[in-house]
């Protein structure tokens, strides 16, 4: 784990000491969420999310934006949750979840117009786990969370930035044995400003 977290530090300092420019700042926006499976709601369900992102600049036409995004989501069960996992929770009634997240999203984006990029890339996330640390839950999310695939569009205006984004998940994020299985699909509306 050490080496792969070295190894992107590396990468992070060599892209940003070759990049053509960079900027930072803090971007925020809305989740629409939904997990497969006979476990939960079919509807997408709304959260949000608030981070920081970089944009690193690869040429006129290209640029790496890795961020760092804490999300959250109330989840609706479906019926089947309760009969299927009532004697692994020890519960009668469940009629919801909240997930909280960290997600490590990086994106290679096309500049195709002045104001306007298509992006794509993975995004790494975990459930955050209480009482762990930042760093320990970081981790966790690049070693054994959920990879995602995602593909973008993002506005332009001058320092202001606006994005929108759908994710689908790779991985199956039930940790119950003989469950069924959970992957994630995610349609992400965001704004950002970068200094």
């Amino acid at each position: 784990m050490k080496k792969i977290l070295a190894f992107s530090l590396l990468l992070f300092v060599s892209l940003v000491g070759n990049a053509q420019w960079l900027k930072v700042g803090p971007k925020f926006g809305a989740n629409l969420q939904k997990i497969d499976g006979k476990d939960f709601d079919e509807a997408f369900q709304l959260g949000y999310y608030l981070g920081g992102f970089a944009e690193i600049g690869l040429g006129k036409k290209f640029y790496l934006q890795p961020e760092v995004l804490f999300a959250e989501t109330r989840m609706n069960t479906a019926t089947e949750f309760t009969s299927i996992y009532r004697d692994l929770l020890k519960v009668d009634t469940l009629r919801s979840i909240k997930f909280q997240s960290l997600a490590i999203p990086i994106t290679l984006n096309w500049r195709i117009a002045n104001i306007l990029s298509l992006s794509a890339g993975p995004q790494f996330s975990i459930n955050m786990s209480k009482g762990e640390s930042f760093m320990r839950n970081a981790e966790a999310a690049i070693t054994n969370g959920d990879i995602a695939m995602m593909l973008g569009a993002n506005v332009m205006l001058s320092k202001f930035r606006v994005n929108g984004r759908y994710m689908w998940g790779l991985k199956d994020q039930s940790a119950m044995e003989g469950g069924n299985p959970w992957k994630r699909q995610t349609i992400q509306l965001g704004v950002g400003f970068v200094f």
